[in-house]
């Protein structure tokens, strides 16, 4: 492909001639009226163009249904025309781009006879071209047997690279295999623990039988295509940014490194400003979904230059969990490291979303008396509407297991581990001054469960009461305090949109996270259109009526609990924010009264316009 003049018949022949492949010239199938119309020196229109690129797609529709491949020279200058020509067939096409400069171009057009383009239709060419990103550019000012030779070492060289063979990077290897990407994989040489892991990985699925695996980071380097496309699933800190130190001296201008792991945002940021010195470019990509989800479709949130990222977005569109309407859940978030941000969000989210469920549990379990069995069956009912979410329908599941008589989770040490996602969550917001108090709340009562063991001589006999809860109670608080907790995280990502001047589209990242990822449910596709009204959910009608009807549910739920001396911090949470927000009972006055007693801060007053401070000399 390119502009008139490029040489791509003499390099199609040329090409065909060495794969032994048949050769179709696009220039035989446009319509006569489109000959007749660029004859006289008029450019087509796209409307002209619709017939003649669609008359191709056919054509390489039937020779890929006869199980037979082509070389085919066609000017493909828009991106809207490669979708025409490679609809539904696009895993089978590779694009390559003639590039070249317009004086080059010019003055082969100029010696050329018997051809029906003009030469000053150069001009309408080269002002419609979209370079694409994702094809296979060739320099022509080169000989055509040095093009050729170019064009071959590039078809047969992988099109995509991914760094780090672990639980994640193995399920998105395969995913890429799955959908046609030929691959190089690397994973690094230990001595005595890992030797030879991609290789033995590649041996082990048919799927990645066109995968080549490397330990030598030169020679995987080497195996790209460029600009080299290679996606980092490596641990985040100090370890990425020794990974960076490696491979960079085997990267070129305009190579892409994609950092799928759980980056620090401002660690993306110095990363993307790092690189860029050498004209290397670094997407910051959150990844969310677990080992299914990357094999199956996660939910993809990549952020960074944005020419950059069009080198890679088709690869990891088709990689990515589709949404109702069959939409790739991947899209371009925002510059810097917004994308990491908003990853670091999602999981602060989760963390609250995962212990409301397990506060749910207690309170059915132990207040309300019910076995794991049961508790999974009442799980599976709210699953079925307006309550529907992967955290709870994953948890119906576990509550069914048993080992011998015992049920499983009562074997399950009562533990939790992090990885420290929803830590920087909460510092962020204490940055940012935000009360993410449910996220805060769920983050330590992890780290209570960790040294409880430490204190059982503090343990004490639960005065558990015989009087149960309605389930509609416990249903109603339950979808109240998810609700406070998504507007609290996308709060603080509306917040740092503003700060930073990302400029995120709050409907586009729920949209998102409506398959794929961890906190997919029902109330985010209702979010999702909750944004496209307005930015913040509680200014929604349908939110504040939901509040109004369900407050006395939370609340019964938090006095239940506590009359029950059970653990509820999310639950809690979420009623004491809500009480905060009622300016009737007043407590922060007191706090900003003593502020000014003994450090002189100042404060305002209600009978004077707000920006005016005042101090009291208190003794």
């Amino acid at each position: 492909m390119g502009v008139s003049g490029s040489g791509k018949t003499t390099l199609g022949l040329l090409l065909a001639e060495k794969l032994n492949l048949g050769f179709y010239d696009g220039d035989d199938f446009h319509p006569e009226k489109n000959i007749a119309k660029m004859s006289a020196g008029n450019p087509l229109t796209d409307e002209d163009r619709y017939e003649w690129l669609d008359r191709i797609n056919k054509l390489a529709k039937n020779l890929i249904n006869e199980n037979k491949s082509a070389v085919f020279a066609c000017s493909a200058l828009k991106e809207k025309y490669r979708e025409i020509l490679s609809e539904n067939i696009q895993d089978e096409i590779v694009f390559v781009y003639l590039k070249g400069t317009k004086e080059i171009i010019q003055a082969r057009i100029n010696a050329r006879k018997g051809h029906f383009m003009p030469s000053q239709l150069l001009d309408s060419q080269f002002n419609i071209l979209e370079e694409p990103h994702n094809a296979i550019d060739i320099d022509l000012s080169k000989s055509p047997e040095e093009m050729i030779q170019e064009t071959l070492d590039k078809i047969n060289k992988g099109e995509f690279g991914l760094v780090g063979l672990g639980v994640m990077g193995k399920s998105l290897a395969r995913n890429l295999a799955n959908n046609s990407t030929k691959l190089s994989l690397f994973n690094r040489f230990v001595a005595g623990k890992e030797e030879k892991v991609a290789e033995k990985f590649i041996s082990d699925f048919e799927e990645l039988h066109q995968a080549q695996g490397f330990e030598d980071l030169e020679l995987f380097c080497k195996s790209l295509q460029t600009p080299r496309k290679i996606f980092l699933m490596i641990k985040a800190g100090v370890e990425t940014d020794e990974f960076i130190d490696k491979i960079k001296p085997y990267l070129e201008k305009e190579d892409v490194l994609i950092d799928g792991g759980n980056s620090h945002f401002k660690d993306t940021k110095r990363r993307i400003d790092y690189l860029s010195k050498d004209g290397i470019h670094f997407i910051g990509t959150g990844v969310s979904g677990g080992e299914e989800g990357a094999l199956k479709g996660p939910s993809i949130m990549p952020s960074g230059n944005l020419e950059a990222y069009k080198y890679v977005e088709p690869f990891l569109d088709k990689i990515a969990a589709k949404d109702a309407n069959g939409q790739s859940c991947c899209t371009y978030i925002g510059p810097d490291g917004s994308g990491h941000f908003i990853k670091m969000v999602h999981n602060g989210v989760e963390y609250a979303e995962m212990q409301l469920v397990a506060e749910v549990y207690a309170l059915l379990r132990y207040k309300n008396g019910l076995d794991p069995n049961t508790i999974s069956e009442i799980f599976e009912e709210w699953n079925k509407g307006e309550l529907q979410s992967y955290l709870l329908e994953i948890t119906a599941k576990i509550l069914t297991k048993k080992e011998d008589d015992k049920w499983l989770i009562d074997i399950i040490l009562d533990q939790a581990g992090n990885k420290g996602t929803g830590n920087w969550t909460t510092v962020t917001a204490t940055e940012m001054g935000l009360p993410a108090t449910l996220i805060t709340s769920a983050l330590f009562a992890r780290y209570t469960s960790t040294i409880r063991e430490k204190y059982k001589h503090f343990a004490f006999e639960k005065t558990i009461s015989e009087s149960k809860i309605d389930l509609e109670k416990v249903k109603n608080a339950y979808k109240l305090a998810r609700i406070i907790n998504h507007q609290q995280g996308f709060g603080l990502i509306k917040t740092a949109s503003d700060e930073f001047d990302w400029k995120l589209n709050l409907s586009e990242i729920a949209r998102i996270w409506t398959n794929g990822c961890i906190i997919r449910s029902t109330l985010m596709e209702k979010i999702k259109e909750y944004f496209k009204i307005e930015d913040d959910l509680f200014n929604i009608q349908e939110i504040s009526d939901e509040i109004s009807n369900s407050k006395n549910a939370l609340k019964s739920f938090c006095m239940a609990s506590i009359e029950s001396e059970l653990p509820i911090p999310c639950m809690l949470s979420a009623n004491d924010f809500l009480n905060s927000l009622n300016a009737s009972f007043k407590t922060a006055n007191i706090i900003q009264a003593q502020r000014d007693f003994f450090g002189a801060h100042t404060y305002q007053r209600v009978d004077a316009e707000r920006g005016k401070f005042f101090h009291t000399i208190w003794n």
